[in-house]
């Protein structure tokens, strides 16, 4: 099997149980970038009949978190008065989040129903991206180079989440992300494996605390880890003081739409 990030030969390393019905569903191993991979997941409408599973009970406190690590690199390292969009964005908690705390944020996913940021639905018409949030999806792709070039595409500067796969690779029982029980994690990188997609695309990678980054900035290296680990306890009230919350205002920008019976612009996804 080849490696679904660089092409090289891909050799089986384990099998495991998905969904606990599909026996043996093999998991491919890359020596080149160290990407791992299952075989073709012909198992993925079953996974996604619900597209944010009941046994994700960190959902909340994770958006939370990352709400406001996010500010502050928006903040300190990008344009924050730009245009941002969150792929994958779910029940739209964090494009709502942000948006209460100043940032300009929209929200895209085509598997999931949009409760908390209806009028805030990304669209090709929104143009202009400052930067895209993708959390807790590249473990997620298919065909992952084809799921990261349409972000690209919509902005070269992505911050995401997705946990690092352990060297040496774990057995298939004593790593929680590997999420058999759900089947919808297929797809698992080291450092290493994002460096490879970064240089492909001669992006800029920075990882820290499990917080990455590609960019088309350089960046100095010391401020961003700094400003990860250390940015919620020192810089957020800053933040907080220096950017105007959305809340209000896009509550009056609904009303208005209600009443003169408008449909949003942004009101499809484009991803």
């Amino acid at each position: 099997m080849k490696c679904k990030i660089c092409g090289v030969g891909a050799k089986k390393i384990f099998t495991a149980k998905i969904l606990n019905k599909y026996e043996d569903i093999g998991y491919f191993h890359c020596d080149n970038c160290e990407f791992l991979q299952t075989e073709e997941p012909f198992w993925l409408n079953e996974a996604y009949a619900d597209a944010i599973l009941d046994q994700d009970t960190g959902i909340l406190t994770r958006n939370n978190y990352l709400a406001k690590t996010c500010s502050i690199l928006i903040y300190f390292l990008f344009d924050k008065t730009g245009k941002f969009v969150d792929f994958g964005g779910g029940y739209g908690i964090f494009t709502r989040l942000m948006r209460d705390m100043g940032f300009d944020f929209y929200r895209s996913d085509p598997y999931s129903q949009n409760l908390m940021a209806k009028s805030f639905e990304y669209s090709d018409n929104i143009k202009n991206i400052e930067l895209v949030t993708c959390f807790e999806c590249f473990e997620h792709f298919k065909e992952p180079i084809l799921e990261i070039e349409k972000i690209i595409k919509v902005s070269p500067n992505i911050i995401f989440t997705t946990n690092i796969l352990p060297t040496p690779v774990p057995d298939p029982n004593s790593w929680w992300y590997y999420a058999q029980e759900g089947g919808q994690h297929i797809s698992f990188y080291r450092e290493k494996t994002l460096r490879v997609i970064a240089n492909k695309y001669n992006l800029n990678f920075y990882s820290h605390w499990g917080i990455h980054l590609f960019s088309e900035k350089k960046l100095n290296k010391y401020f961003f880890e700094k400003l990860v680990q250390y940015g919620s306890k020192f810089l957020w009230n800053h933040v907080r003081k220096n950017m105007p919350s959305k809340t209000v205002s896009d509550m009056n920008f609904i009303i208005e739409k209600n009443k003169v019976g408008q449909v949003t612009s942004h009101d499809k996804s484009s991803f």
